[in-house]
């Protein structure tokens, strides 16, 4: 399973200026922004940290998920959350040559916790010996900062500006107690090897 980002998040969608609030920046000065390129890369570092903790896209772009074979042959759970559409399935023989599935096959269970692709009739599309399937998706709760819920948002911005604070020494590199506090409802439990 590989699961790759097709777009990043463009930077105007980034909270900069929430963000330059929440550390209390100097304000008033003509370089307010001169610190910008470095705010952007602690926010990146945070919201990358807070999606793989919580297993979920927070703001919405593209993805492409590979798999060489489904997990079964009537659904397949896809790894992010949560999910808006698909938008295309591709199967990919050895030799390389593409055939897009007719999006009457498939559908999207979109449950919020465990999305997933399932077959519209008995089953799913078989993957060709050696090939592999490709799902075109976009995921996230939307494309700015404020479709984001906010207790997501928060551990964002206290985890960028645990890792500023922290940028000129060693510091702890876990998480506080109150980022991971505000992220658990979000967490997936998983039971059993089936989960």
């Amino acid at each position: 399973m590989d699961l790759r980002e097709t777009n990043p998040i463009p930077t105007a969608a980034l909270p900069l200026a929430a963000f330059r609030d929440h550390l209390r920046l100097s304000s008033g000065f003509a370089d307010d922004t001169s610190q910008d390129a470095l705010l952007e890369q602690y926010l990146r570092a945070a919201l990358a940290s807070v999606e793989g903790r919580v297993g979920r896209a927070l703001f919405q772009r593209g993805y492409v998920l590979r798999l060489s074979r489904w997990r079964d042959g009537y659904a397949q759970r896809l790894p992010v959350a949560p999910v808006q559409s698909l938008d295309a399935v591709t199967m990919i023989d050895a030799a390389g040559a593409e055939d897009v599935i007719d999006p009457a096959r498939y559908r999207l269970d979109a449950d919020g916790m465990r999305p997933r692709i399932e077959a519209s009739g008995s089953a799913l599309p078989a993957i060709p010996t050696g090939g592999r399937v490709e799902i075109a998706l976009t995921a996230g709760f939307g494309p700015v900062w404020d479709d984001i819920p906010a207790d997501l948002r928060q551990a964002v911005l206290l985890l960028a500006a645990q890792y500023y604070e922290g940028r000129d020494s060693a510091g702890d590199a876990d998480m506080d107690f109150g980022i991971r506090a505000l992220l658990e409802r979000w967490r997936d439990l998983r039971l059993g090897g089936g989960a």
